[in-house]
């Protein structure tokens, strides 16, 4: 089993960027804690980073063949890209949206997700623990 897990615009900066609302954990410890968890349950866990919309879009339609399940924390892209809510539902593949923080205890912008709509389910307000849920999610949803 495969799961793609796309992180968007400057989550590249955890653990430096604002840590009172985002954690002090950085990127690099997200993804290798994710590819460690993934590897003890069987899945092979495949991170990837990118401030542009564009470049995430391509990482959705690669996984399409190839990956079993998607987990996205699109950032600020959650609230703008109709394009990126179009490719995950045009490929077909489960996908869990993820926030560090409560969108919804924050700027009401952020109360809007364009994911949502296609996702399987939404973790938000729970930090660094939300991408090791919405694995297990997926892992278990494969296995029937």
């Amino acid at each position: 089993m495969k799961i793609y897990v796309l992180h968007g615009p400057s989550l590249n900066l955890l653990g430096t960027r604002e840590p009172e609302i985002y954690g002090h954990t950085t990127l690099t410890e997200i993804n290798q804690g994710l590819i460690d968890h993934g590897k003890a349950c069987g899945a092979d866990v495949v991170c990837h980073q990118s401030n542009h919309e564009g470049q995430l879009i391509d990482w959705v339609h690669q996984a399409r063949g190839q990956a079993q399940g998607l987990i996205v924390n699109a950032g600020a892209y959650t609230h703008t890209s109709i394009a990126l809510a179009d490719a995950i539902s045009a490929v077909k593949i489960p996908m869990v949206e993820v926030h560090l923080s409560n969108v919804f205890a924050r700027e009401s912008y952020r109360h809007h997700s364009y994911l949502s709509p296609v996702a399987i389910g939404v973790i938000c307000g729970l930090g660094v623990i939300g991408y090791r849920l919405a694995l297990d999610a997926l892992i278990e949803r494969q296995k029937g």
